[in-house]
């Protein structure tokens, strides 16, 4: 996979992620996770966008740990439902 079918991909992944947080019926406890998840969905994207204007391979590596770091919280975010 290169760099514009990965930049195409989290871009899909937050809009699908958006549209399924507005289909979970909204309450005190789902509307706290739902908030979450759509941040950190987002932020994946963004983030690999941030990644692929790296200054060097290192910075590159580092920033891609914050896309990284995102997607794990999405995980963490899922299992409440999935479980």
């Amino acid at each position: 996979m290169n760099r514009q079918e990965l930049l195409s991909r989290t871009k899909q992944y937050a809009i699908a992620n958006a549209r399924l947080v507005l289909s979970i019926p909204v309450n005190m406890v789902n509307r706290n996770y739902c908030d979450q998840l759509a941040r950190s969905a987002s932020s994946t994207g963004a983030n690999y966008r941030v990644a692929c204007r790296a200054k060097s391979k290192a910075d590159f590596i580092n920033k891609l740990k914050i896309v990284e770091e995102e997607l794990d919280e999405q995980c963490f975010s899922w299992s409440f439902w999935l479980n």
